[in-house]
């Protein structure tokens, strides 16, 4: 997922410290969620926009924190942080899914009496309707649907008027799903806020103006796109007693798009404001006053992501895969990390720290993860490669320290003998406009937070399959013969069993560092920062989706 606990790994907590920063002792961040006090009104800032609020199109973590609580799907995870929130639970389904022997059949059956927002029953045939709206719209992540589901791909392409490999019995509420192979993750696929049920007859067109109805302690109301929404209590949520979901205690939460982070951070330390976005990084002219005067309302949590640079493959100069590695031999990792007050740590894989199939004890293949780069070699690289002195076009957001990112990168373009120029938008249409096909975007910034803790996620940028004319994601167009076949050996193999792989993941992290279509240069981690009127100790912020104002309440 475009955007982003676990502990803080003790490398990072250096360099927390050199900065001022200490983590504090911090909550046990349950996921209570029901539990607190009831009623009353948060105000949260976010530095970006939301990509979309049509679950059927959203994929960014600005847009999962709201949908997530708005559209329930048939599995979602637990309300908690750290490991426990990567836990599967059953959602709008009764139970986690049945699965055949060849792993190619999954069976679920719908709880009763579940209703939508609007008081509309909800049908078991309203699954198959939702995953076919998120396919028509253009979902980035869709090919997950239609790589894992029979009759998938047909429905997409237009050659079938629904999909086959789905079947719903509204009478018994029985659904089934069935995969044209295995894929270990499949059951994690389910539990994407785009599968999140909506009513059948739903239009297949952009509604982020005006979300659909959904399943969920909270609706989305009052938008004003890129500035903000509110979220209101779902009035029929409570009565589902759906297990191990909070209700919420908060009436409402007003959310505030606001750019400038020394703004966003200031307002949350003077109790103006109740959240800092966890998606953004604090200023460092910031960071004193938070360690002496909010310590016991902040804390550094790290999470599975890498931050990088993508490099697109079918583009000059790095269609040139010398150039890659020119760029590669002269970055300068600590250089960003300080560009980021201290909370990227540096790394150059794409599998982080937390999931199985990182290459832990493997150096990096060109110059020191913890080392300022080679700009004399990367010179003579990029002359060898013949593409020096071209023009290349260097994309990034405009929020801090992404547009700082940026124009470091472009800056070490233009030591190394390339004519570089940053070319930085509005951060609330980045990733839709470098996603299509017409932009050519050359290179640019690009992260990437564990949608689930799997390696298969993180390789979804350089599959092949997840090319798409429009909300691409594999930015770099990579289609490598070897990553396709590796990819096929290894993600029909279950989430349980991933440590059997776990060496086979780790070779192909090295091998994509060496190939460099995408050059990871860290991994974050993100403020839980709020005012003194939330409690801190019982606010979860999840290692998927960030905030979940379903367990906030008011002290």
């Amino acid at each position: 997922m475009r955007k982003r606990g676990w502990l803080i790994s003790s490398g990072l907590l250096s360099a927390l410290a050199v900065i001022g920063i200490s983590a504090c002792g911090g909550g046990n961040d349950n996921g209570g969620g029901g539990g607190g006090q009831q009623g009353g009104t948060a105000t949260v800032l976010m530095g970006t926009a939301p990509d979309f609020l049509d679950p059927g199109e959203s994929y960014t973590t600005q847009g999962a924190e709201a949908d997530w609580i708005a559209y329930t799907p048939l599995l979602t995870y637990r309300h908690e942080a750290g490991d426990a929130g990567g836990q599967l639970i059953p959602g709008l389904a009764t139970a986690l899914p049945t699965v055949s022997a060849d792993g190619k059949t999954y069976t679920l059956t719908l709880r009763k009496g579940l209703v939508y927002s609007n008081g509309q029953p909800v049908k078991a045939s309203d699954f198959p309707y939702t995953i076919e709206r998120s396919i028509k719209l253009n979902w980035g992540g869709k090919s997950f649907f239609t790589d894992n589901i029979a009759g998938a791909e047909a429905y997409d392409k237009g050659d079938a008027d629904s999909i086959s490999g789905i079947t719903a019995d509204d009478a018994t509420g029985k659904i089934t799903i069935q995969l044209p192979k295995p894929y270990g993750a499949f059951a994690n696929v389910l539990a994407y806020p785009s599968a999140g049920l909506v009513p059948s007859g739903t239009p297949m067109t952009n509604l982020s103006n005006n979300p659909p109805p959904g399943v969920g302690a909270y609706m989305i109301t009052d938008v004003v796109p890129n500035r903000s929404f509110t979220m209101v209590k779902n009035p029929h949520f409570a009565a589902l007693n759906i297990p191990d979901i909070p209700k919420g205690n908060l009436d409402k939460i007003e959310v505030t798009v606001e750019s400038n982070t020394q703004t966003e951070a200031q307002k949350v330390l003077n109790n103006q404001a109740d959240n800092f976005d966890a998606g953004d990084t604090l200023p460092p002219s910031v960071v004193p006053q938070v360690n002496s005067q909010a310590s016991d309302r902040f804390e550094p949590v790290t999470i599975p992501s890498v931050f990088m640079f993508f490099m697109n493959t079918t583009l000059p100069p790095f269609n040139n895969e010398l150039a890659r590695q020119a760029v590669a031999t002269a970055i300068d990792r600590p250089a960003l990390q300080r560009l980021a007050s201290g909370f990227l740590k540096p790394a150059c894989f794409l599998v982080p720290e937390g999931i199985v199939g990182h290459p832990a004890d493997a150096p990096c293949p060109y110059g020191d993860v913890n080392g300022h780069g080679d700009i004399a070699k990367a010179q003579q690289m990029v002359q060898q490669s013949g593409t020096a002195g071209q023009s290349v076009t260097v994309w990034g957001e405009n929020r801090s320290p992404r547009k700082e990112y940026v124009d470091y990168y472009a800056d070490l373009l233009n030591k190394i003998g390339y004519k570089a120029t940053p070319k930085i938008i509005s951060d609330a249409t980045y990733f839709s406009t470098i996603g299509n096909d017409k932009t050519g975007a050359q290179t640019g910034f690009d992260d990437w937070i564990q949608d689930f803790p799997n390696p298969s996620d993180f390789f979804f940028l350089v599959d092949a399959k997840s090319i798409q004319p429009v909300n691409n994601e594999n930015f770099s167009h990579a289609n490598d013969p070897h990553i396709q076949q590796q990819l096929a050996k290894l993600n029909p193999v279950p989430t349980t069993k991933l440590d059997s792989v776990a060496s086979d993941w780790e070779n192909l992290a090295v091998y994509q560092s060496q190939k460099i279509y995408e050059l990871v240069y860290g991994s974050e981690a993100v403020p839980k920062f709020m005012s003194d009127r939330i409690d801190f100790d019982t606010a979860v912020l999840h290692p998927v989706y960030f905030n979940d104002w379903s367990t906030w309440s008011l002290k």
